[in-house]
């Protein structure tokens, strides 16, 4: 099992994006921080929601998917439900968006502000069942810092 400090990373994260007034900057600063504290993964981005479709954003990793439909895939599941889908093998999910063929596992959480979805954050990884309950909550609580420095802006990514 890993063991993520995930309480030290979202100091970390809240120090580096507090006071940043371009939403763009932050949002690419935020994936590349979780990019390089989380292990065993080979791909972690945010989409942004724009009309009815989950367009891709800044990211680490692989060339991605440029468009995500809100009725497929994981991402899609996330963003539909506004709720955090952690898939422990995305071969068993149906309608699962094959963007890269080695990943395994996937962790997609939404990111709400002020009551307005305005994209997810997408985090895959080449192993199966890589993400547990802890790392699902730890990230949630990440999402939730960087969306309550987002509403501090007068526009979001």
């Amino acid at each position: 099992m890993i063991d993520t400090n995930y309480k030290l990373l979202n100091s970390q994260l809240h120090a580096l994006l507090d006071g940043e007034r371009d939403a763009l900057a932050a949002t690419a600063n935020f994936v590349a921080l979780l990019y390089s504290a989380l292990e065993e993964i080979n791909w972690l981005g945010v989409y942004v929601l724009r009309d009815d479709e989950l367009v891709l954003g800044p990211f680490q990793g692989k060339p991605a998917c440029v468009h995500i439909a809100l009725d497929e895939g994981v991402c899609g599941a996330a963003a539909a439900t506004r709720e955090t889908q952690r898939v422990a093998d995305v071969h068993s999910f149906p309608g699962h968006i094959v963007c890269d063929p080695d990943s395994r596992s996937e962790l997609v959480v939404p990111l709400i502000v002020h009551d307005r979805l305005i994209g997810v954050l997408d985090i895959d990884s080449p192993i199966t069942r890589r993400f547990n309950p802890a790392d699902q909550v730890g990230v949630e609580k990440l999402c939730e810092t960087f969306c309550a420095l987002q509403e501090k802006r007068k526009y979001f990514i």
